[in-house]
């Protein structure tokens, strides 16, 4: 064959269609070893906390990790943790779920009407509070947990829940998200034919634009939860006494008891949280690039 029949050949759509191909296979491939190394990065040590879940810590020690445990050794780790220091483990998850909800209230009915505020309306300030927001939330938390104690040791509240409740109430990222979703997802135009048939501003904001924010409010409302419930730094120096401990700081002071039942358990609400709310979270998060497409 000539040097011209292979150049030819070489171009051909039947060659150019076995390139694409071939290169889809490779890209396919290297998608599903990615795919791979990170299923096994999260769900490894998941695997082996349910099944360290069903045995004791003399079997943790002895026995391989992925050794099959037995319901036996998961009953006994449960009465180990329930009657741990008088049932204290269920008392650290009530005061878990009230920490982070009475936070997840006041976060949304500050978060949402200052996003909306930000977003649509125009004050005097308005863009140094912007910048004030993203500087804020772009600081690590722990690098407030110090002026935190002292603000709140000066009113008094140190080992109070609200020593613990306004600050997890303080989400500046959700005030950054609800703007871009106001400022993005939401058509002007629809808010002024409402402001036009006689609506109050806060009729635009409770009848309309509300109503359409709700994928952004699930989206900030998890994130705050998760937040609020994973927190350990915050609560352990706010609180000084273990009847007011959530589950994070409680966590620290079963030592040796059923410790990886234990972990299961304070995880279990955020999963099921995730599982329940999932389609608004997904929608949340593609809301802006929908909009500005």
């Amino acid at each position: 064959m000539s040097s011209t029949q292979s150049a030819v050949a070489l171009h051909s759509p039947r060659s150019r269609l076995s390139r694409s191909r071939l290169g889809n296979h490779i890209g396919r491939a290297i998608a599903a070893i990615i795919l791979a190394a990170f299923i096994c990065f999260f769900a490894v040590p998941l695997a082996w906390l349910i099944e360290a879940s069903t045995k004791t810590s003399y079997q943790l020690q002895t026995e391989a990790p992925f050794a099959l445990g037995n319901w036996a050794a998961l009953a006994a780790s449960w009465n180990q943790l329930m009657g741990f220091e008088g049932g204290a483990f269920i008392g650290w998850l009530g005061n878990s779920a009230l920490y982070s909800v009475s936070a997840l209230v006041v976060m949304l009915i500050a978060s949402i009407p200052a996003g909306y505020a930000l977003a649509l309306t125009r004050f005097r300030l308005r863009k140094p509070l912007l910048v004030v927001t993203l500087v804020v939330m772009l600081m690590p938390n722990t690098a407030l947990v110090l002026p935190t104690f002292l603000e709140l040791n000066a009113v008094g509240l140190i080992g109070n829940p609200l020593s613990v409740i306004l600050p997890f109430s303080f989400f500046p990222f959700g005030v950054y998200l609800t703007v871009i979703y106001f400022s993005t997802s939401v058509p002007r135009d629809l808010l002024s034919a409402a402001r036009i048939d006689g609506c109050s501003e806060l009729q635009v904001f409770l009848r309309i634009a509300l109503p359409l924010a709700l994928p952004i409010v699930a989206l900030i409302g998890f994130f705050s939860f998760v937040q609020s419930w994973t927190n350990y730094f915050l609560p352990f120096v706010m609180l000084p006494s273990s009847n007011v401990y959530p589950i994070q700081v409680g966590l620290a002071q079963l030592g040796r008891f059923a410790p990886a039942l234990a972990v299961l358990i304070a995880a279990l609400p955020v999963g099921v949280l995730f599982v329940v709310f999932q389609r608004f979270l997904i929608s949340g998060r593609t809301a802006g690039a929908l909009a500005s497409e």
